[in-house]
């Protein structure tokens, strides 16, 4: 659907006011974030996102606000996993907390650029060609019952074949240069010259920007399952991963407790993928039972998760 210039104006006066406030103002110099801020900002985060979903609902009407609120509770969700792979690579690393904040902002602005050309393919490929929300469809159900099967095997970073690529490939320091992602410093082959290294921070930023890019791969089929409105797949999708590193703060100590959430996120996903194939039947699901559904499956895989998991000490980091 074709919208306005000056909604989108607003959503994107909207985002960069948040990245500016957040980098420029909140976080101007490097600092350790407590799980209290974590919490404080994440509330924030999650706040605007849900009054953009206000805002689409006043000027779109009730079906585009639940859409768009369906779309924001499934993203936020599916970052779950990211958060705990996040984890795994700043501890592989070694990036100390006080730089793990600077890494996370400039991975959320790439992941904005990919999640956006990942979202316009979509759309056009949508535009195209129609069944191609069938193959999304049959993909959502594929990985849902996939992830309900799956065995809780560590994901395993340094064997990751794109890390010993790129350390073959170009240079990189062999420990953390502060807060830079690149410094100058002596050519092993000529000392008298100085060339550019990369840092340990850049190599992490690489890796957090391709579990990013790994995760839309669920995420952005799964939004298009929902709606095909360019408008709501695109805002709810990047309000839903701007407060990411925020919540990371929080969860990273945590995650652990959410274990059994993965499960009621499977199962919407096969909802989600299955209720393509029932329009093609004749059978529409409304937007308020989709939204009860989503919304009662995560918040019962939340519930069930923390009630599960109490009195599990906290893994070492």
């Amino acid at each position: 659907m074709t919208y306005p210039l000056w909604m989108w104006g607003t959503f994107a006066a909207v985002v960069v006011i948040l990245l500016v406030l957040d980098l420029g103002v909140l976080n101007k110099k490097d600092h350790e974030i407590s799980v209290k801020e974590s919490l404080k900002l994440s509330a924030f985060y999650i706040s605007a996102g849900l009054l953009f979903g206000g805002f689409v609902w006043y000027q779109l009407g009730a079906q585009a606000g639940m859409d768009y609120l369906t779309g924001f509770l499934v993203e936020k969700s599916l970052s779950m996993d990211n958060v705990f792979v996040i984890s795994l690579i700043f501890t592989y690393f070694a990036i100390p907390r006080v730089y793990q904040h600077r890494v996370l902002f400039w991975g959320i602005l790439g992941a904005i650029v990919m999640r956006g050309v990942m979202i316009g393919l979509g759309a056009a490929l949508i535009h195209e060609f129609t069944w191609v929300l069938y193959l999304f469809g049959a993909f959502l159900v594929f990985t849902g019952i996939k992830m309900l099967l799956a065995k809780d095997d560590a994901t395993d970073v340094a064997s990751n074949p794109l890390i010993n690529w790129l350390k073959g490939h170009f240079r990189f320091t062999e420990k953390i240069e502060g807060n830079h992602f690149f410094v100058k410093a002596a050519d092993p082959k000529n000392p008298a010259m100085q060339v550019w290294w990369a840092t340990p921070l850049f190599l992490a930023l690489i890796m957090v920007e391709v579990t990013d890019l790994v995760f839309a791969v669920d995420s952005v089929p799964a939004i298009f399952a929902i709606t095909t409105d360019s408008f709501i797949v695109f805002t709810s999708n990047i309000f839903a991963i701007l407060g990411l590193r925020a919540l990371y703060f929080a969860l990273a100590a945590m995650v652990h407790r959410f274990h059994y959430l993965k499960y009621a996120l499977s199962i919407v996903l096969v909802f989600i993928g299955v209720k393509i194939f029932l329009v093609n039947l004749g059978i529409k699901i409304p937007s308020p039972i989709s939204l009860s559904v989503t919304f009662g499956l995560l918040l019962a895989g939340v519930l069930y998760s923390l009630w599960k998991t109490r009195g599990e000490p906290i893994p070492e980091q």
